[in-house]
């Protein structure tokens, strides 16, 4: 129960409420013995009334007198002369004086609590102002031990009731936090329990009804989460069925285009002017269609296998991507340019590095091609003392706001008309498995950049 949130509220309460009594203790104890001495004082007067009504008071009423007032004798001054009431007998010397005339808060303050500190019977004067203007002032004697003995039943008077007003107010405090916030919060974890066995079924999804602003928002956001994740999961049952057919249908359609791809090699050594001029044109589709196939496969299977990774030659690698997209782009005003250093080494699987920065020229020449307009593609390197960046930039079109949007998305991040989304997916899978990240550098009428950023560094195992 102390580790709920409505008993840590309940011990918080009582602390809190406790240390305000204490606050408030020490200025009620200060009243209290300012009090004290001035019913003394006015008691004091009253026995020093009956003496001035009868000069003749016998000595045993002078000490019942001064015994009932508490004091050993009384001094009254009234027009400037100082006349001895009553007096008896002192057991000890006066070692203090309390002036009540003049006592400011702090002041009684600071005398209550060194009266509560000294355990000592001692004898006090205490000097104040008589009632209803019967003098200038009136002036006693007494012992301090009855005063300590009174401040402190008194104190602990007030504690006891300190101590029942913390407990009952944080009992109230206790049940309307459990109404208020906990009952609420164990709502929602109960709803969060019931989602979590069958996320898919739309009746667990929670409805908002916190009357509190904060535990209503907090049930809103839980409640779009969950709408969110509900729909996430159910496309993906969708694709994970689809990509199961389409695994299929993508293992027998490679197998009839390899077989087709067997009957072009023959095409292409026909004498026919004609069937030589198509025959290129003809292999290249059902490449691209056996390529595309065999991605489909790779990505729906994950079989892409880790990159075996080694300190590899840039430049002859970026060569061989610019060599085959040059005979790609024909006849096309297109140019291309590469700057790389020479003997600039990057560590990578040099496979894969290829496979990632050909479908990115790819990508971008098909882009230029489909304007019928002038345009370049550069592939420029460079590092730093931890990363090797490699930027691939086009002078394009530009990538549309869907394709931006799900540029990484497996089927639905089609760069080009009528792609399948699955190159940039897995060229970034691709980048990912070498510990980098290939991200859109910037995109816009005036053309696209993207860049590949490779990590030299080893991964630290500390962290």
């Amino acid at each position: 129960m102390l580790n709920s949130l409505s008993g840590r509220f309940l011990i918080l309460t009582t602390v809190f409420v406790m240390l305000a009594e204490v606050l408030i203790f020490v200025p009620s104890i200060a009243r209290f013995r300012e009090d004290y001495l001035l019913n003394h004082l006015e008691r004091a007067q009253i026995a020093s009334l009956a003496l001035l009504a009868d000069d003749m008071l016998s000595p045993t009423l002078e000490a019942e007198l001064l015994e009932n007032a508490g004091v050993f004798n009384i001094v009254l001054r009234r027009d400037e002369v100082r006349q001895l009431m009553l007096s008896s007998p002192m057991p000890r010397e006066v070692v203090g004086t309390v002036d009540l005339r003049d006592g400011t808060p702090l002041v009684l303050i600071r005398d209550a609590v060194l009266r509560l500190t000294k355990a000592e019977n001692e004898v006090i004067r205490v000097i104040g102002a008589p009632l209803r203007d019967a003098g200038l002032l009136i002036e006693v004697t007494m012992e301090a031990g009855p005063l300590r003995t009174a401040m402190v039943d008194y104190g602990v008077r007030v504690l006891i009731l300190s101590a029942v007003i913390s407990v009952f107010t944080a009992f109230l405090l206790f049940l309307a936090v459990r109404a208020i916030l906990v009952k609420p919060i164990r709502g929602v974890v109960d709803h969060m329990t019931a989602y979590a066995q069958a996320p898919e079924d739309g009746r667990k999804v929670i409805t908002p009804s916190a009357g509190v602003t904060e535990l209503r928002e907090a049930e809103e956001a839980l409640k779009f989460m969950q709408t969110e994740l509900t729909s996430a999961l159910r496309q993906k049952d969708r694709l994970a069925g689809l990509g199961s057919a389409v695994s299929k249908i993508s293992h027998d359609l490679r197998n009839i285009l390899t077989s087709a791809q067997l009957f072009t090699d023959r095409i292409e050594m026909s004498e026919d002017p004609t069937v030589a001029r198509l025959a290129p044109k003809l292999v290249n589709s059902i490449t691209r269609a056996v390529h595309l196939c065999e991605s489909t496969l790779a990505f729906g299977k994950a079989e892409e296998p880790s990159p075996d990774l080694a300190m590899v030659q840039l430049k002859p690698i970026v060569a061989d991507v610019i060599d085959g997209e040059r005979l790609a782009a024909g006849e096309s005003d297109l140019h291309f340019s590469v700057y790389i250093p020479p003997m600039m080494t990057v560590r990578a699987d040099s496979e894969q590095l290829y496979r990632v920065i050909s479908n990115l020229v790819r990508n971008a020449r098909q882009a230029i091609m489909a304007t019928r307009k002038p345009g370049d593609i550069i592939v420029a390197a460079s590092e730093t003392d931890d990363f090797w960046l490699i930027e691939i930039t086009d002078t394009g079109p530009g990538l549309p706001k869907k394709a931006q949007e799900h540029l990484f998305t497996p089927f639905q991040g089609g760069v080009s008309k009528g792609g399948s989304g699955l190159g940039m997916a897995i060229s970034e899978e691709l980048v990912r498995g070498h510990g980098g990240t290939l991200s859109l550098q910037s995109t816009g009428e005036k053309g696209t950049i993207f860049c590949i950023k490779l990590p030299k560094g080893d991964v630290d195992l500390s962290k």
